[in-house]
């Protein structure tokens, strides 16, 4: 199994889930803007999509879309509890957690990121993200975890997305459940495992 990845992107989410549950896999890096992995292989004849993650398996078939990808995670090993049981309500939170994180944070940040947005659109998109926040520093309450005590795959999916605050100007410090929440999250072994792996070599 194969995890094609590129730094600061969404798929940091994934490669936690597959470090927290345990399993197997090779990490491959991708330079998103040739669409190259390897030395000049083409990545869009892996994921014709062109972007990251995307989980590889052994027969050559590809699971795109990192919410799914995540579920697929965890459901290989129960005993982690990185999602709630199939079919339970737990679960289908844990799916509309995936879902805000994935339509409503995650999302919302990609016009901060282009320079074709004008300083008045990204100011408007802060604003946004900031009621966004709103909603998660209610939604934690007293709990160190979305779902509660226990961590799960919507974790690694908004503390990979929450991580982007510090490139675009958005102080944390202003909703401090949250912030205390990315420490505790940043603290876990296998989130800072999976950070030192994705660390370019060095020259």
């Amino acid at each position: 199994m194969k995890l094609y990845f590129a730094p600061g992107a969404s798929s940091l989410s994934a490669h936690i889930a597959l470090r927290e549950a345990g399993l197997a896999f090779d990490l491959e890096r991708v330079d998103l803007k040739g669409k190259k992995y390897g030395k000049d292989k083409d990545f869009l004849k892996v994921n014709p999509k062109g972007y990251v993650p995307t989980l590889q398996f052994e027969d050559g078939s590809v699971l795109t879309e990192g919410p799914a990808i995540v579920q697929w995670i965890a459901d290989q090993a129960p005993e982690k509890h990185l999602a709630p049981p199939a079919g339970t309500m737990e679960r289908y939170h844990l799916v509309e957690w995936l879902n805000f994180i994935s339509t409503e944070v995650h999302k919302a940040f990609s016009p901060l990121f282009s320079s074709a947005s004008s300083d008045e659109a990204k100011a408007r998109q802060r604003e946004l993200l900031g009621r966004r926040f709103d909603y998660i520093q209610q939604a934690l309450g007293s709990h160190p975890y979305l779902m509660g005590g226990a961590f799960t795959v919507a974790d690694a999916y908004l503390f990979t997305a929450l991580s982007w605050t510090g490139w675009v100007d958005i102080d944390l410090a202003k909703w401090p459940k949250i912030a205390d929440y990315m420490a505790r999250v940043a603290a876990r072994p296998k989130v800072q495992a999976a950070l030192a792996a994705e660390k370019p070599p060095k020259q």
